[in-house]
């Protein structure tokens, strides 16, 4: 399932990046303390997502939909991080199904009425790579020296999906 986090999630979220900080620090920072400040900066623009494993209640990953822009464009922008021990399960591939199609749902199903996704990967991370083409985004370009991480610039590869291209998950 997928749920916004909450002020009581802290000592999870910790504890799952704490756990996976080798697994995520290869593409992403290693934030275990970040959770307070990413519920503070929750609005229009940024919304969070947490993968939860429904038989264990275990975080299966985090999934950031940032810079999300309405008016004419309706776009966010996805980042996500899975942690151990549900790496390479298929929890995380399911939890960004549900995301996605949130993303894309209509406001009056709770939804956040976007039109297009993108998510920018390493060019060597091959397990995000692979999770984008399994959720049908499409490779849309490259970008050198994109984001600052781990001290220095690095260049992404642009994934997109616009909501024509989604088959919604059935409502119920």
């Amino acid at each position: 399932m997928i749920r916004a986090p909450k002020p009581a999630d802290v000592p999870l979220y910790a504890d799952a990046v704490r756990r996976s900080a080798e697994h995520v620090g290869r593409w992403n920072p290693v934030e275990p303390d970040g959770l307070a400040d990413l519920l503070e900066r929750q609005g229009p623009g940024l919304r969070t997502f947490l993968i939860v494993d429904l038989d264990t209640g275990g975080l299966v990953g985090k999934c950031n939909v940032a810079n999300i822009v309405m008016g004419r464009f309706c776009n966010g922008a996805l980042g996500y991080d899975s942690y151990l021990p549900f790496v390479g399960t298929g929890r995380m591939s399911e939890g960004m199904r549900l995301v996605v199609d949130r993303c894309f749902a209509p406001l009056e199903y709770g939804g956040l009425g976007l039109h297009r996704l993108e998510i920018n990967v390493q060019p060597d991370n091959d397990r995000s790579i692979a999770l984008a083409k399994r959720l049908g985004f499409r490779h849309e370009g490259h970008t050198p020296r994109m984001l600052f991480l781990d001290g220095a610039w690095r260049d992404h590869d642009r994934f997109a999906l616009t909501a024509e291209e989604w088959e919604p998950l059935p409502r119920g």
